[in-house]
């Protein structure tokens, strides 16, 4: 049964000639953005600011996780020329600082990874002094895939959890939850900036969130997001629940007293949203 949603959740659409110069850009460069394939809240409001993020390696994922909106199946050939495009396109749109997502690729035997230091290299090249926030896939836990992006040197490096543990093999049954904590040691232990996010209203428990925090602070994770989940279409998981504001501020009071330095915790909350806050 469907819940309505309520007044928290209510968006005013914004639209203005930055947005339409955007969503044209795009267009013209066959690029792809988690804002559009994700279906995020929050698209008018960031290209209206003149801010996307770039999803690269196709717009297939190889994996099928319930919450997600973006197309499975069997992925395409990666696009060599798209580290140039999507440099070009940021220079284009005068970033300071570009956000990096990915379907992912399991059907690649380094799940992409040349590809994305490929991807992060070029657009320094082509925008010196940008700083670039990378939102990897989880690599299969491939030590070398990893690696491969550590040398391209990131200013923050972000994995999502997305869930707590215990609705792992409901909503992301491809996916292992302490596979996922490892890449975000491994990454801190290499002295990155850290980040990772969640949704909630997914039917999880108050005190099992608290216990995943638990375990990003104690491997010195630095960014923590929460959000609300919102189902995309029909064909993914529904509401639970809508976690009033109040839960939001909850969490983000937990989060800090067991020392994550930056928190953004609301309805409306997304991985990349803002992202530029904490180093700009």
């Amino acid at each position: 049964m469907r819940i309505r949603k309520p007044d928290w959740l209510k968006i005013k659409l914004t639209v203005n000639e930055e947005l339409k110069f955007i969503s044209n850009l795009l267009k013209d460069n066959n690029l792809n953005t988690v804002c559009v394939e994700a279906r995020c809240p929050n698209l008018h409001e960031c290209w209206a600011r003149g801010i996307a993020t770039f999803m690269i390696c196709g717009d297939i994922c190889t994996r099928n996780c319930r919450f997600c909106s973006v197309k499975h199946g069997i992925p395409s050939p990666l696009d060599e020329k798209e580290p140039e495009k999507i440099a070009n396109v940021v220079k284009k749109l005068g970033l300071r600082y570009c956000v990096l997502t990915s379907v992912t690729r399991d059907d690649l035997p380094d799940g992409g990874a040349k590809h994305w230091a490929d991807t992060v290299e070029t657009i320094r090249k082509v925008n010196p002094g940008i700083k670039v926030e990378v939102l990897v896939p989880d690599f299969e836990g491939d030590k070398e895939a990893l690696d491969c992006v550590f040398n391209s040197n990131p200013d923050v490096f972000a994995h999502n959890l997305e869930t707590i543990k215990e609705l792992y093999k409901k909503i992301r049954p491809q996916a292992d939850y302490h596979r996922s904590l490892d890449l975000l040691k491994i990454a801190k232990n290499r002295g990155f900036i850290t980040k990772t996010g969640i949704m909630v209203g997914l039917g999880e428990a108050k005190d099992k969130v608290f216990s995943l925090i638990d375990d990003i602070s104690e491997i010195g994770v630095d960014i923590f997001t929460v959000g609300q989940y919102l189902q995309p279409t029909k064909d993914n998981l529904p509401v639970y629940r809508y976690v009033p504001p109040y839960e939001f501020d909850e969490f983000k009071s937990y989060a800090v007293s067991k020392g994550i330095k930056h928190v953004f915790s609301a309805p409306l909350v997304r991985s990349s949203y803002h992202a530029e806050d904490v180093l700009l």
